[in-house]
Formats: structure tokens, sequence, C-alpha cells
């Protein structure tokens, strides 16, 4: 049982660091406290069942693998979780871009089949469409903490995007309520994640 405890503790260590997580990261996508996480990587207990099938299927690998100590295909399946990581940056920029595009589409096809004016305005949309993206995807597979820099993009750019439609460009004042909302988004980016945690100890 101690060396299973062992090898599972390695195995996880070493996949949670080929991300790389922190150990905070890693317990908030299993819904577990850190302190567990800590336990598991020494070795002082083993997850469930149910939650080593959860880290397997985040990581990439197999159940067996992360009971196995030697991994015949060790550089092989290391590389999963770096490709993976690089698989979901992939989908969070294509979908990014297919925004742009149909922006894009958009400006060319009412370019020229109408006399609409201001049409640029649609790469303006796109920021805060881009930002609501970018916050979703983060917020399943990426690092919690850069969503507040999302956040801080959809507030600006839904303002400006605000702005810019009005077309009276002495209306800056709009700009105005993005100062409180920005210190908002600075102080709720300043508490601690602990404090929304569901703490469990195992």
């Amino acid at each position: 049982m101690n060396d299973y405890k062992r090898i599972i503790a390695n195995n996880i260590t070493e996949l949670r660091k080929a991300v790389p997580y922190t150990q905070a990261e890693l317990a908030e996508k299993l819904n577990y406290s850190d302190k567990a996480v800590s336990k598991w990587e020494r070795g002082e207990s083993i997850p469930d069942v149910i939650v080593l099938k959860q880290i397997a299927d985040l990581f990439g690998v197999t159940v067996d693998y992360l009971l196995e100590e030697i991994h015949p295909l060790s550089a092989t399946m290391q590389s999963v979780p770096r490709q993976l990581k690089i698989n979901r940056m992939l989908v969070t920029g294509l979908s990014c871009m297919l925004i742009l595009l149909i922006a894009t589409v958009a400006f060319v096809g009412l370019s020229l089949a109408t006399d609409i004016e201001r049409l640029w305005l649609a790469f303006v949309y796109c920021v805060p469409i881009c930002a609501i993206i970018l916050i979703v995807f983060n917020s399943i597979w990426g690092i919690k903490k850069l969503n507040y820099a999302f956040i801080t993009m959809l507030m600006w750019g839904t303002l400006a995007s605000i702005y810019l439609t009005l077309g009276d460009y002495s209306n800056w004042l709009i700009f105005v309520v993005g100062i409180p909302g920005q210190v908002i988004i600075l102080l709720w980016s300043g508490m601690k994640a602990k404090i929304f945690k569901r703490a469990k100890k195992k």
C-alpha cells in the first residue's frame, strides 16, 4: 500500500508540474482543497477511484498510468499534458479568430452591398465578444486569476463599443463608469479563492 501511495504521489506531482498547475489550481479543478492535494503528493493519502479517474482525464492519461512506477512510453505520455494545453489554447484562439472572421465577412459584404457608414465598428465589437470567449474557456481550462484581466478587457471593450457607436465623441464621460468597475475588479482579484472553495479533506 505504501508503494502505491508513493507511486501515485510521484505521478500526480510530475503531471501537475508538466502542465504546469499549482497545487491550489489542481485542487480547484477537482473541487478539493489544496491540503488534500498536498497530502496526495506527499503520499500521506490516496485519492479515491473517482478522483483518480478525474485526475487521469484532466491530464490526458489513463488511471493505469497513475498506478505504474515505470512508464514504457514515458516520453510520449509526459508530452500529453503539454499537448493538451496547446490544443486548448488553439481552440480558444480559433474561437476568437472565428469571431474576427465573421466581423470581416460582415464588414466586406455590407460595404459592397450597402452604403451603411461606420461598418468598422464590427471590429470594435469583436473585443468584448472575444473577452467573453476568453472568460468562458479560461474558466474551464485555464488559470482562474487570468479571468480578472479578461473581465477588465470585457468592461473597457464594452464601454469603448458604446462610446464609438453613439458617435458623439463629447460623451467621453462614459469611461468614468469604468473607474469604479476597475476598482471592484482589483479588489475582487485580491480576495482569497479559499473563501469560495468547498473544502474537502482526505
